[in-house]
């Protein structure tokens, strides 16, 4: 990664110039090259999502959080060394912005599934979500389990609340602009204590961009929406409709402080679907991908059923 600093003239962003310092800083050894191509789905309303593709054959499809994007699973995929796509949901990242601001799960989730029908001619993924991406990843197991093999959900239920989200919601809810960008990296480290400076400089490139006077702005859309959203209803039961359509389902919870994932929730996710399986992250919180990389990674070997035969071996995480 440049050592130049993001607001000098002479900076230029490269979205695929950091995976050594992703690899580097968990202590993984990066391959010699690392095939990866950014791709546009069109959507029947003529706006594209947007995806990373790592490999030709992707065995995993993974859906980020609100105000992430697709680079928030870079050192999981790395640590995986499998084929896999990381989406931009809409309004995030490269993904279009909706010029209704209509960004409910429903909205997300058909854009995804796009995506998914064209994977899904070669083989049902793996679908991963995390937060705002395991409630749309959610949705699109209950609705079109044919497009799925398995589910993952991080750190997310239909039981979490603005209130036990409250640290996510005020970090999003912060300044739309800054001066510098040593600016919006000192608000981003006072919300993530345990997270690298490194790290999250890395995170900001990829989710923020410079305008000309100089000022970063965050790339999600933080447009509020015209109007009432629609009516959720009862989320739990797209859980429960994953277990009625037979899917294996996973739940991993971080067990650190900034999990969103109360014991209430864990056990009203066991009742309405009682053939689920709940894993903890001990020290994560909410972000798993980015607190416990590695642990995740190991998580999802197991998942894809081989966990005893990988490229390389993980370290401790």
């Amino acid at each position: 990664m440049s050592l130049l600093s993001p607001d000098s003239a002479d900076f230029v962003y490269d979205e695929f110039s950091m995976f050594g310092d992703n690899a580097a800083e968990v202590g993984i050894e990066l391959r010699a090259s690392v095939e990866v191509v950014r791709r546009s789905t069109a959507l029947p309303d003529g706006r594209t999502l947007s995806s990373l593709h790592f490999g030709a054959q992707p065995e995993i499809v993974f859906l980020h959080g609100t105000a992430q994007n697709a680079h928030t699973w870079d050192t999981v995929v790395l640590a995986l060394g499998r084929d896999v796509v990381t989406v931009d949901l809409a309004g995030h990242g490269h993904s279009s912005w909706r010029d209704d601001r209509a960004y409910d799960l429903a909205d997300l989730a058909d854009d995804v599934v796009c995506l998914l029908t064209d994977l899904a001619a070669k083989q049902p993924v793996i679908l991963v979500g995390m937060s705002l991406g395991g409630m749309v990843a959610t949705r699109i197991a209950a609705l079109r389990p044919d497009l799925v093999r398995r589910l993952v959900v991080i750190d997310i239920t239909p039981g979490t609340t603005k209130a036990k989200a409250k640290n996510i919601f005020d970090f999003v809810s912060g300044p739309p602009s800054f001066p510098s960008f040593d600016e919006i990296l000192a608000r981003t480290m006072e919300f993530n204590p345990n997270r690298s400076e490194s790290s999250l400089r890395r995170g900001i490139l990829h989710n923020a961009e410079r305008h000309t006077d100089g000022s970063w702005n965050w790339r999600y859309d933080r447009r509020g929406r015209d109007g009432e959203p629609p009516p959720r209803g009862d989320l739990w039961l797209d859980v429960e409709a994953v277990g009625d359509a037979g899917l294996p389902h996973l739940l991993v919870r971080g067990g650190g402080a900034g999990s969103v994932v109360d014991d209430a929730d864990v056990e009203e996710f066991e009742e309405r679907n009682p053939g689920a399986s709940v894993v903890v992250v001990d020290d994560a919180g909410h972000s798993i991908q980015g607190d416990k990389p590695l642990k995740l990674a190991e998580i999802l070997l197991a998942e894809l059923g081989d966990a005893d035969h990988r490229d390389h071996d993980l370290p401790s995480g």
